[in-house]
């Protein structure tokens, strides 16, 4: 069959992107795959370890995205190539983006990390208002997504309108801690 852990993982992240990582299970993954559900334990101990390797995964491809998107960009362009990669990696991949909010420390993890401080490098920022630059960022984005997805954004203004709004403020909020 060439079940591997990384198979697993990978066919466990799609699936979890069409019904939802919360209801993954280890039976559901092994139904996917072909095999009783005693042989998927051959490749992860349990669904915890199950959900820690979809995390790391999803973590990877985020990590890819947003890396990709600040490649080349500084300042404001690259706050808008971020913001857009990671709203489209978190509508395109519900599953996998409900994944990376486990406390799960991966290479994946780390790269997520190292292209949030690429973007802020444009905005020339201490290390104090760098921490909290990430942390008004990961709070906006995480906000943003999850509220859209719950289809919480019920107003009568096109979405695309406000969420240029959100980045422009954000791109001010920036430049205002960098002049602090």
């Amino acid at each position: 069959m060439g079940l591997t852990a990384d198979r697993v993982a990978r066919e466990a992240a799609d699936l979890a992107d069409e019904v939802g990582f919360d209801r993954l299970t280890v039976a559901a993954v092994a139904r996917r795959v072909g095999v009783a559900d005693a042989s998927l334990y051959a490749h992860v101990r349990n669904l915890a370890e199950l959900r820690e390797r979809v995390a790391a995964l999803a973590a990877g491809e985020l990590a890819d995205a947003l890396g990709e998107a600040v490649a080349g960009r500084s300042g404001r362009a690259a706050l808008l190539a971020f913001a857009d990669a990671y709203r489209d990696f978190a509508h395109g991949h519900p599953g996998r983006y409900a994944a990376t909010q486990l406390p799960v420390e991966s290479e994946g993890g780390l790269r997520v990390v190292a292209a949030c401080a690429a973007l802020l490098r444009g905005y020339a920022l201490d290390d104090r208002a760098q921490i909290d630059a990430v942390r008004l960022l990961c709070s906006t984005f995480h906000g943003w997504v999850t509220l859209e997805a719950a289809n919480r954004f019920r107003l009568d203004r096109p979405m695309e309108k406000s969420w240029q709004v959100a980045l422009d403020l954000l791109d001010g909020a920036l430049a205002g801690l960098s002049a602090r």
